[in-house]
């Protein structure tokens, strides 16, 4: 098996983590762990994870004026972005959400046209509306009544704040990714989302009822903090080593259908009219957004 295959294995193995994601730790909010205290523990874990990778990665310092940049970018990617997941995650359903962190891509691009004046064509900008207006939908129509999402507007809206915050993240992030190696960057990036997430996270951690946690409990707790946040990334890397990065970013249109499938055949969420048509938008309004061949020939 050749390097190339591996590849697209790694790429399609960390698209069905992020799939299976929405389901499995929608299992355990929030009558095991908070939101808030989940993702405190991830980061925790996240946290050491990078450090012991980064003994086996380039021993590279940070320089004093990019230092700021990290700051910034453990804020929004991951601080605001984890949080904002986990909670609307809590008070929304699996189908919802991933159908709405997929929109990440076409809020990039209309991050990138404000604050880095990057040219939009005709089908990025009918792409971004058409995301937009499928995203709303969810957000204001996809509400059903639901004992395990009490409040699915509000959980829906935070989807949206986590895709935005994320995108603006890929933004920002992409001028020290240039500079050092993923494996230096990361372990500076969860450790200081660690320490922002403190004041919030640490008191529900702490108050966890560990003894009352049974074992199909435990190994989604192991699955987000171990599979969702650490494989994930090694396999995303691995993936962009050997692909064009068009190639990889072409896996994210089979997030949602993996967390469709996932979450019906576990019984966890049902699909109605409303979700049916705006994912259908969203997929859409992703696609003309991230289909270099259509950009190319629309900006030529």
């Amino acid at each position: 098996m050749n390097n190339r295959t591996l590849a697209l294995l790694a790429a399609f193995g960390a698209t069905t983590i992020y799939g299976i994601n929405h389901t499995v730790a929608k299992g355990i909010m929030p009558n095991y762990m908070t939101a808030f205290g989940l993702v405190q523990l991830r980061l925790v874990g996240a946290t050491i994870l990078f450090f012991v990778m980064g003994f086996f990665g380039p021993k590279e310092k940070i320089e004093g004026r990019d230092w700021r940049y990290i700051l910034v970018c453990a804020f929004f990617g991951m601080f605001v972005n984890m949080f904002s997941f986990f909670k609307g995650l809590e008070l929304s359903t699996p189908i919802n959400s991933a159908v709405l962190v997929t929109t990440s891509p076409i809020l990039v691009a209309a991050f990138s046209a404000l604050l880095i004046k990057e040219k939009l064509s005709r089908y990025k900008i009918i792409g971004i509306l058409m995301g937009f207006v499928g995203a709303i939908l969810l957000v204001v129509y996809g509400a059903e009544v639901r004992q395990d999402a009490p409040n699915i507007p509000l959980g829906n809206a935070l989807f949206l704040l986590n895709a935005a915050v994320y995108g603006l993240y890929l933004v920002l992030v992409k001028r020290l990714l240039q500079k050092y190696h993923p494996f230096s960057i990361m372990k500076w990036l969860f450790l200081v989302g660690f320490i922002y997430a403190l004041p919030i996270g640490l008191r529900d951690l702490l108050q966890t009822n560990w003894q009352a946690i049974p074992l199909d409990i435990a190994w989604r707790i192991a699955f987000v903090v171990i599979g969702t946040t650490f494989f994930t990334y090694l396999f995303n890397i691995f993936a962009l080593n050997q692909l064009k990065a068009s190639t990889v970013s072409a896996f994210i249109y089979l997030q949602p259908v993996f967390g469709i499938v996932f979450a019906l055949a576990s019984g966890k969420d049902a699909l109605s009219p409303i979700k049916l048509g705006a994912t259908a938008m969203v997929l859409v309004g992703l696609y003309l957004v991230s289909s270099r061949k259509l950009n190319q020939q629309a900006i030529s």
